[in-house]
């Protein structure tokens, strides 16, 4: 039995809601953003925060007037809520729904550009099919999308498919996106000749704008290695939407995926360069744990794609 599994027997649902509390905290380490998120002021949040840590025997949180941080404790605390979370609301539904309505929340992540371009048709037929499931969607970057599903901050994402799925992943396609080389349509890149195709000397004195991590930046370092060219790289940034944007203002080439790129309000001030050969496309697509898919309300959303 877990540091935390006596506690968790002996939590009456009365304080289901000062779990979420501390979800909300610990996901945040803000406490006027968690306060917000569960429509408390922040003096109750702190006063309630304080009486879990008093039932639990342990301190939750290390906090000063400019940080909160979870303490060990508090990092294995949130393994268990997590975990409790997700059972309440699943018992919840089976206890007291009688109609065959499936009803409760569900958790998804996705980048701004998922917002645009795929979860707009897809929310709009999952309310139709299921209006008495709520949905929490959070916006962030693309990278950081799989991660949330692992360490159990939401139920569901939409990412790239990487190399290699993390054990216990579940990944459902959705659409298949190229990955562009991309340049500003009216300034010039220093050291850019003026057509294609560039030369391996070429690419080497280009600046390239380019990803932190992740599956693109991974597909261009794979390209650029086949070749023998060391890139110049001006920027590493976080966000697809960024590299569009400094593109645009001529400070280098990026590699983004065409799906960006035609929802990017940038898209009229920058060209596509023909580089051959091309590199491989992004799998979009929906994730999962597997074992999130004992849920009824992440397996309906799974059906609907």
């Amino acid at each position: 039995m877990s540091l935390f599994s006596q506690n968790a027997l002996m939590m009456a649902p009365m304080n289901f809601k000062l779990l979420k509390q501390f979800l909300a905290l610990a996901e945040t380490l803000h406490f006027g953003r968690a306060s917000e998120e569960c429509y408390v002021s922040i003096s109750a949040l702190s006063r309630n925060i304080r009486h879990l840590e008093d039932e639990l025997g342990v301190t939750l949180f290390n906090r000063d007037n400019r940080t909160v941080m979870l303490t060990r404790q508090g990092q294995k605390f949130l393994e268990y809520a997590r975990e409790a979370s997700s059972q309440w609301n699943l018992i919840r539904h089976e206890l007291t729904d009688n109609s065959g309505q499936l009803s409760g929340e569900i958790s998804l992540y996705g980048s701004v550009t998922a917002s645009y371009s795929f979860l707009h048709e897809l929310l709009r037929r999952f309310r139709i099919a299921y209006p008495a499931i709520e949905i929490k969607l959070r916006t962030g970057d693309p990278e950081h999308a799989i991660a949330h599903v692992l360490e159990g901050k939401e139920e569901l994402s939409i990412a790239a498919k990487p190399a290699h799925l993390p054990r216990g992943l579940a990944f459902k396609p959705i659409a298949t996106s190229p990955l562009l080389f991309i340049a500003p349509l009216e300034q010039q890149v220093p050291n850019t000749p003026a057509s294609t195709p560039i030369t391996s000397a070429e690419w080497a004195d280009i600046p390239m704008i380019l990803s932190e991590s992740g599956v693109s930046r991974a597909r261009v370092d794979e390209w650029f290695r086949h070749r023998d060219i060391s890139p110049r790289i001006y920027a590493q940034v976080t966000g697809n939407e960024a590299i569009v944007s400094m593109v645009s203002l001529g400070f280098g080439i990026g590699v983004v995926p065409k799906i960006v790129l035609d929802n990017s309000p940038l898209k009229d001030s920058i060209r596509v360069l023909d580089v051959q050969p091309e590199l491989a496309p992004y799998d979009i697509g929906l994730f999962t744990l597997k074992k999130n898919l004992k849920n009824p309300l992440v397996e309906a959303f799974w059906r609907l794609m």
